[in-house]
């Protein structure tokens, strides 16, 4: 299952069409900086400034972090003033939690399948 896909974005009117890579939640989570800033969403919103404050990372690299984890669907922005406030979105949680529950409910069929075709060595002694 590929986890990026290719897309094509205007990124600025100078560079029209760049390929750039569509992340899903999984890959964006993958990145330290973002799962941790992911964590500090989950607990309750902040802002770039109060993330910023918070982390080893200029305001800038945490806005660059927050759009790809909007993109992924795990944060969502409201504007306060003149600042944006983030916070966990949690459609994208459920999201990531079904697939995880897909993959849990898979393993533990194909476990109980191997459990059941192996022969019963107890019977015999």
């Amino acid at each position: 299952m590929a986890r990026e896909t290719l897309c094509h974005r205007n990124v600025s009117t100078n560079l029209p069409f760049v390929t750039t890579y569509e992340v899903d939640a999984w890959t964006a989570l993958a990145d330290p900086t973002r799962r941790a800033i992911f964590a500090r969403l989950a607990q309750r919103p902040r802002s770039v400034t109060e993330l910023a404050g918070e982390l080893p990372v200029s305001r800038p690299a945490v806005s660059q972090h927050l759009r790809v984890l909007k993109d992924a669907a795990l944060v969502q922005v409201r504007p306060e003033g003149t600042r944006r406030i983030y916070t966990a979105d949690p459609s994208g949680l459920r999201a990531m939690r079904a697939e995880l529950e897909g993959f849990w409910s898979a393993t533990l069929a194909n476990f109980k399948q191997l459990v059941e075709s192996e022969p019963d060595d107890r019977s015999t002694t």
